[in-house]
């Protein structure tokens, strides 16, 4: 299945055939920008939801929401142990690629189904695009590192956002691989730049919430490091109840965590709402003061708003935001977290242009188009 490289746009006979592999919130996001910058430039693209997101307000909302081609293939795999829903999800996407036999596969980011997609399409000498390649927490604890670092390992075009993600891929040896390190920027900024004004208009979240002219932050919660552990997540849990007597939280909630929560019998004091869709996020992130969560997307959303960010884990894949003074790891200690608040809580964010100029999706689009 080794393709052709094209020296100039094809033609309607011969288009280029992209399949894209989705299956959880921040991919569906980030994949609504470069779909619209593949439809622009006449390649074809097929979409697989591996139904890693099953709920309706963690997946169907994002397609309606941002207008992302419905998926031609919607596996429904979710609710299984990782080498379960990893292995299930290479079997059904690998037949996918089968039948559809593309010029290449797309893959986002680092969750099971991004690892999937990328070791379907690498076992049938598919080549491999991925998506925010080359970040690094540098814990292998973590399953999202490493299905990132066995991703990369297996792509032939890395999309870095970042130049340390570039860096981090050039001390990996990846410029002795058979393989293209690519820079576009991040299209996480291309989606909030695109989707702003939209967001505006249609989300009425604040209006629904009764958050209209307060004061608050918000907070998210669903890393495994921190929802598997008692310890973090009670931890987490207190310090955001010590908070919100001074500065009020409001928190969509990520249905694993809310069964933990209750499983351990950990009460919240915060403002909890349902999974937000991503323009009523990007409606809370304008308008909260600050944010606290243990999300990559989030770290760098927060940043692009304008507001300071106090990270719930001891890592981050986004260390300029760190070195940029916009971004503190409290990790689950309690203690930290509330001298974090505390110190930063009128901190003003500079927004610099560590993501690109916002124009990624068609950068990476076009770049396709010369595999």
């Amino acid at each position: 299945m080794a393709t052709k490289a094209l020296s100039s746009p094809p033609t309607r006979a011969n288009r280029m055939k992209i399949v894209t592999v989705l299956g959880a919130r921040p991919q569906f996001i980030k994949a609504a920008t470069v779909s619209r910058a593949l439809s622009k430039i006449g390649i074809t693209e097929r979409i697989v939801h591996t139904g890693q997101h099953f709920d309706k307000n963690m997946s169907d909302i994002f397609f309606q929401e941002m207008e992302i081609p419905k998926a031609h293939y919607h596996l429904e795999i979710n609710s299984l142990g990782h080498g379960a829903m990893t292995g299930r999800m290479l079997e059904k996407v690998e037949e996918v690629l089968i039948k559809e036999s593309p010029d290449g596969v797309l893959v986002y980011g680092d969750t099971n189904s991004t690892l999937a997609g990328a070791l379907a399409a690498a076992k049938l000498r598919i080549p491999v695009a991925h998506v925010e390649a080359g970040l690094r927490s540098f814990n292998m604890d973590m399953p999202e590192e490493i299905n990132r670092i066995l991703t990369d390992r297996v792509s032939t075009i890395l999309f870095c956002p970042t130049a340390t993600a570039v860096q981090n891929l050039k001390k990996e040896g990846f410029s002795k691989f058979d393989c293209h390190i690519e820079q576009p920027g991040d299209v996480m900024f291309d989606a909030i730049k695109y989707y702003g004004k939209k967001a505006e208009s249609i989300s009425r979240v604040l209006q629904r919430e009764n958050l209209g002219g307060s004061n608050f932050a918000l907070a998210t919660i669903h890393r495994e490091e921190n929802t598997n552990n008692p310890d973090r997540l009670r931890a987490i849990a207190d310090a955001l109840n010590t908070i919100n007597k001074t500065l009020p939280i409001v928190l969509p909630l990520h249905p694993r965590t809310r069964n933990y929560l209750a499983s351990l019998n950990i009460r919240l004091d915060v403002k909890l709402l349902e999974p937000v869709g991503y323009f009523d996020m990007l409606m809370l992130l304008r308008n909260c003061s600050m944010v606290f969560t243990d999300s990559g997307g989030l770290q760098k959303e927060a940043y692009l708003s304008g507001k300071f960010c106090v990270t719930l884990r001891d890592q981050t894949e986004w260390t300029e935001l760190v070195k940029a003074g916009a971004n503190v790891l409290a990790g689950a200690n309690a203690k930290r977290i509330v001298t974090a608040y505390k110190k930063n809580r009128t901190k003003k964010v500079a927004i610099k242009p560590l993501y690109g100029k916002g124009d990624a999706a068609e950068r990476i689009a076009k770049r396709l188009r010369k595999i």
